[in-house]
């Protein structure tokens, strides 16, 4: 059986243990296995950490026989300029000056094999080569270095960023998300989402934090005291609430759910959006409504019905889960068509609690990014929001493992449906999610004076 590792960073406490364990001539095995760590980590810390001291002795203390050596200047193996000398060379303060034949070496392997260092060695302080040590202190102080340094800066030439910067800019100042992106260019981008983010806070690229849609801060809500209006069941909710939507699901597992909401533009009546999301693939349609009233949205219902035809629509919306809005508040009508004949069934969250339908909520957020809040939807035509819902449902997204709800409708939907309703595949690249998508070259005037 493998032997199981400590894999973390070594501690200052652990180089410490492993400056005094090579004091005593402890192995590199020993150590590893009283800290939990391969002989071999422990082996490439010593060698990646050593410290050289240079002894500054040389000439005859660097000679294998210089403790028991007596030669003088006239013996005949010394060849000294001053032939005459009787002090012992040894002692000699012009070590350069005289030359000796028995001069043998002093060589030591110990720095090229294990332990690789000095310390514990008998002959420290008194050897004549330069020293190499561990020191647990000088260890921890170069690995913080190292770990702050390895942090700092741009880890990419000049020429992988700028091709970074190419890549990257002009998708983000067409709106797009950064999910999308690296859902569609993950192979092309040589780092993490989370170094991308801090290249842009360093302003590296053309692209800034303004332009992406979800890098402002939210304002703090306010802890508004919410009146108990659940408690007043009202007549259109009854059989209808969120819990018995919970239980038609556990008598009814695997049924596809549809959420259904609105969107306004300005606060004055006028056109507004109806939008409904399948939760099996975050697909969404976008229908364009003159008036958000109960009429506008049944009629909506109805025409959807007659373009799909009643088939496909009680296959594919046989539960409708919505809001308590006003527009919603005549389930008869949206549950059944003209002619009387039932397709679905119409379920409502319970008040103030918009995260029920949490899918539709949020990809709400695509929508504003076209269509500001408050700005109004009076020039825009279904032709428009067919072409806001294509690039909506191309945008590929975290929570469907970077695919996109385009992408997994072909495959779980029946493929009429995003033909009948006029949503279409947009090329990865070519996703814009701006107000500029919908901005018609004849209303910039218009634009200008807003």
């Amino acid at each position: 059986m493998a032997k199981k590792y400590n894999h973390r960073h070594l501690t200052l406490s652990d180089r410490v243990f492993i400056e005094q364990e090579l004091l005593q001539g402890t192995s590199f095995k020993k150590i590893g296995g009283m800290l939990g760590k391969d002989p071999t980590t422990i082996s490439k810390e010593i060698r990646r950490n050593r410290i050289s001291k240079h002894n500054p002795s040389g000439g005859c203390r660097n000679c294998k026989n210089y403790s028991a050596c007596r030669l003088r200047g006239y013996d005949l193996r010394i060849h000294c300029k001053n032939n005459s000398c009787r002090r012992t060379c040894r002692y000699c303060w012009d070590k350069a000056s005289f030359s000796c034949d028995d001069f043998v070496p002093y060589k030591c392997d110990r720095p090229s094999r294990p332990p690789y260092v000095c310390n514990g060695c008998d002959l420290t302080g008194r050897c004549p080569l330069d020293v190499r040590l561990y020191s647990a202190k000088r260890a921890q102080q170069r690995y913080e270095k190292t770990l702050t340094d390895s942090r700092k800066g741009i880890n990419l030439t000049q020429d992988e960023l700028q091709e970074l910067n190419d890549l990257i800019s002009p998708l983000i100042l067409k709106g797009q998300p950064l999910s999308h992106i690296f859902a569609v260019h993950a192979d092309e981008i040589p780092v993490s989402r989370r170094t991308l983010y801090n290249y842009l806070d360093q302003r590296v690229f053309q692209a800034r934090n303004i332009d992406l849609p979800r890098r402002v801060r939210y304002k703090k809500r306010r802890n508004r005291h919410r009146p108990d209006t659940h408690k007043k069941l009202q007549v259109y909710r009854n059989r209808r609430t969120f819990k018995d939507f919970e239980r038609y699901l556990e008598a009814h597992p695997g049924t596809d759910v549809v959420e259904m909401d609105t969107v306004k533009g300005s606060r004055s009546s006028g056109k507004c959006l109806l939008t409904l999301l399948f939760r099996s693939c975050s697909f969404m349609i976008i229908i364009l409504l003159r008036r958000c009233t109960q009429g506008e949205v049944i009629d909506a219902i109805n025409a959807l019905t007659d373009t799909l035809g009643i088939r496909l629509f009680r296959r594919y919306f046989p539960v409708i889960l919505t809001d308590n809005g006003s527009e919603f508040k005549n389930p008869w009508d949206i549950e059944k068509t003209a002619d009387g004949r039932p397709r679905t069934f119409v379920y409502y969250c319970d008040p103030y609690v918009s995260n029920q339908k949490g899918r539709l909520e949020k990809n709400h957020e695509f929508i504003r990014y076209v269509i500001p809040k408050g700005r109004s939807m009076h020039r825009y035509t279904q032709d428009d929001i067919n072409l806001l819902a294509s690039h909506i449902n191309s945008t590929a997204r975290d929570s469907l493992n970077g695919q996109t709800p385009y992408d997994l409708a072909q495959l779980l939907l029946d493929k009429r449906i995003p033909a009948l309703t006029g949503i279409i595949r947009i090329a990865a690249d070519d996703i814009r999610l701006k107000p500029a998508l919908l901005d018609h070259p004849d209303c910039s005037e218009e634009a200008a004076d807003e």
